[in-house]
């Protein structure tokens, strides 16, 4: 029998990783397309590095709750 805490905390961290998955990488293209984004030789501006750091580690983050949401939710079941 699965422990409704556990089963409950993993469902949120599964929802929480897939809308990240989902809302991060769309906002990183709209960055890419700011003005800020470039400088007039279209070299990437501090405003494009510091955004795709932010978003980088947001996945990365997204990446281990889905990883630890899926570990958690199979253990439950076992």
């Amino acid at each position: 029998m699965t422990d409704p805490v556990g089963a409950v905390g993993a469902i949120l961290l599964l929802v929480g990783a897939g809308f990240s998955l989902l809302v991060w990488p769309a906002f990183l293209r709209r960055v890419a397309d700011d003005e800020r984004a470039r400088d007039a030789h279209g070299r990437p501006t501090r405003f494009l590095t510091v955004h795709v750091t932010l978003v980088s580690v947001a996945l990365i983050i997204a990446v281990a709750q889905l990883v630890v949401g899926v570990w958690w939710l199979i253990d439950g079941l076992l």
